[in-house]
């Protein structure tokens, strides 16, 4: 069986589309940001909690705060890119569940009263959303840089509060020259799927 989605956008979402190290100085605008967002916020959570945060870095001052904190293998690609976003999952996601998990607004209690549980959860969660999000950076037509190689509890300190854990941080923008590393191997079909 092929795939529907079309081969060329197979191959923007996933084939072609690799980490970006460099970028054009083209800027990333707020309807760009905003169409990304409208994408990918139908992308499913559990109990549809929705915790992926995003706190967007444009200004000089906050990137030089930001640059600060990335492993220093990363703190040029970061002060270059366009665009960066900070991904975080709020561990306070509960309080919008009535509103987002309307038939069953009990959950926010039944479930998720505790702290360490609703760490657990947003952390799963807002994973999940941020690769949505990746994937809806590449079909905007642009390349996105994601990092894990960071002071995390700087990152927060710097930019969230106590109830937001950061995740990672993306870089953003029009590929540079030299932007791809070559392609790294991939796992084959049956080194990852069992049927039992």
């Amino acid at each position: 069986m092929s795939l529907v989605l079309d081969p060329a956008a197979q191959d923007l979402l996933f084939r072609e589309a690799r980490t970006a190290n460099t970028f054009t100085d083209e800027p990333v605008t707020d309807e760009q940001v905003q169409a990304i967002y409208d994408l990918v916020k139908y992308g499913p959570t559990a109990f549809n909690q929705s915790p992926l945060r995003i706190t967007l870095v444009r200004s000089p001052e906050a990137r030089e705060r930001l640059v600060r904190h990335m492993a220093e293998g990363n703190q040029p690609k970061t002060a270059a890119a366009p665009l960066v976003a900070i991904l975080s999952a709020d561990n306070e996601f509960h309080e919008e569940l009535p509103e987002l998990f309307p038939h069953f607004p009990q959950a926010k209690d039944a479930f998720f009263s505790e702290r360490p549980v609703r760490e657990g959860a947003a952390t799963v969660n807002a994973a999940l959303q941020a690769a949505y999000f990746i994937v809806g950076v590449r079909a905007a037509g642009l390349a996105a840089g994601p990092m894990t190689g960071l002071d995390f509890e700087g990152v927060r300190k710097e930019f969230l509060d106590d109830d937001h854990t950061p995740l990672m941080v993306v870089n953003i923008g029009r590929p540079g020259p030299d932007a791809w590393f070559p392609r790294s191997p991939r796992l084959a079909y049956d080194q990852v799927v069992t049927t039992v």
